[in-house]
């Protein structure tokens, strides 16, 4: 213990020495290492922290060899929502398992590839988290070459053996979360409640460098990303929205926009944490029976910590997105997240939209 504290202490020092001169690199080590000086559990949770980071490096292999390899194959089964999986989908979730194993931290967790939470075997006294991820988000990309990515949420675990009712908790509970980006670079980008950051990886050097420190989402926009082949079916207040901003300069906007659709929510999040935007998957009635498409517990709630971290804001259009209390480990739900002043926006569309058809109702 002495020896970890005398190296938290180096460390320490030696970030800020390069927060002072910019004279070297900072890597994601020692940058983790920093925010979680003081916190409980930090060790643990920085070591948890480290095992993602390598989980992402081990994909990003995998991804780099393309069509080189038979890992962009799609398989004959299906996950637990129905949808095709791709062999790097279950590639991924192996090792993200592996990896979390590893730790032994982790008392047990939830993947989308897995119909039900699964319990790792560990020292209850040790395994202090449960982790929610989606290892291969916007896989369907893969076949053209688009981006991909990760997304992880950790939460507290309990002092006994986890069941399925531990995993559903707020998003406001999350002690830290994040996502990666294979793309032309390999990004990380995260969360431990002290700002969002990102991390570029070196691939000579197998490890992150911090690039983009206490990123922070331009409260003026001019983009947004949905997909406008579901518009026949979006509620009244979010066509309202979409038709102000294609309206452009000449309507009550006042301006132009722009939009962006990659397919991937990890690709059009990471874009309006970088330049500002809005991202929208909201509640529709081309599927009644199901309220969005996004799953809360390992996209929408992780994605949210990250967008407020950077001074964003997140919502189902209706209710802050993070107070929504989970009711299944695979429940999906609306998401609607970025620059505040949009998403206030298009809530206070949806305030005016339920009050009036309330109104209707009542006369």
């Amino acid at each position: 213990m002495l020896l970890y504290c005398q190296l938290k202490i180096f460390l320490h020092q030696s970030v800020n020495d390069w927060l002072t001169m910019k004279t070297s690199k900072v890597t994601l080590r020692q940058h983790i290492s920093l925010q979680l000086l003081e916190q409980p559990n930090g060790e643990a949770l920085e070591k948890l922290m480290l095992a993602i980071a390598d989980s992402t490096v081990q994909i990003a292999s995998l991804i780099s060899k393309g069509t080189t390899d038979e890992v962009t194959a799609k398989l004959s089964s299906k996950n637990v929502q129905g949808e095709t999986q791709m062999q790097l989908d279950v590639l991924s979730n192996t090792i993200f398992i592996d990896k979390l194993k590893e730790t032994g931290v982790v008392a047990g967790l939830v993947s989308e590839e897995l119909d039900e939470a699964c319990t790792l075997p560990s020292d209850q006294d040790n395994a202090l988290f449960l982790v929610n991820f989606d290892p291969l988000d916007g896989s369907s990309n893969i076949a053209v070459n688009g981006c991909v990515g990760s997304i992880f949420s950790i939460l507290n675990a309990p002092k006994n053996t986890p069941t399925t009712s531990d995993y559903l908790q707020k998003g406001t509970a999350q002690v830290a979360a994040g996502y990666s980006l294979y793309g032309p670079g390999s990004m990380l980008v995260l969360t431990v409640g002290q700002g969002t950051h990102g991390y570029t990886l070196d691939r000579d050097a197998g490890e992150y460098i911090l690039t983009h420190p206490d990123i922070r989402i331009p409260e003026i926009t001019s983009e947004f990303s949905i997909n406008s082949s579901n518009e026949r079916f979006w509620e009244e207040p979010v066509q309202r929205y979409i038709a102000e901003c294609k309206a452009g300069s000449g309507g009550v906007r006042s301006r132009d926009f722009n939009m962006r659709w990659v397919a991937s929510m990890v690709a059009d999040v990471h874009r309006l944490l970088i330049r500002g935007g809005v991202y929208l998957y909201p509640k529709d009635n081309k599927l009644p029976l199901k309220a969005g498409r996004l799953r809360l517990l390992y996209e929408a709630n992780p994605m949210s910590f990250v967008v407020e971290q950077a001074g964003g804001i997140s919502s189902t259009g209706r209710k802050h997105l993070l107070d929504v209390s989970p009711s299944e480990i695979h429940e999906r739900i609306p998401v609607i997240l970025g620059s505040r002043i949009e998403v206030n926006l298009i809530e206070l569309y949806h305030k005016e939209s339920d009050s009036s058809q309330f109104y209707k109702e009542v006369i």
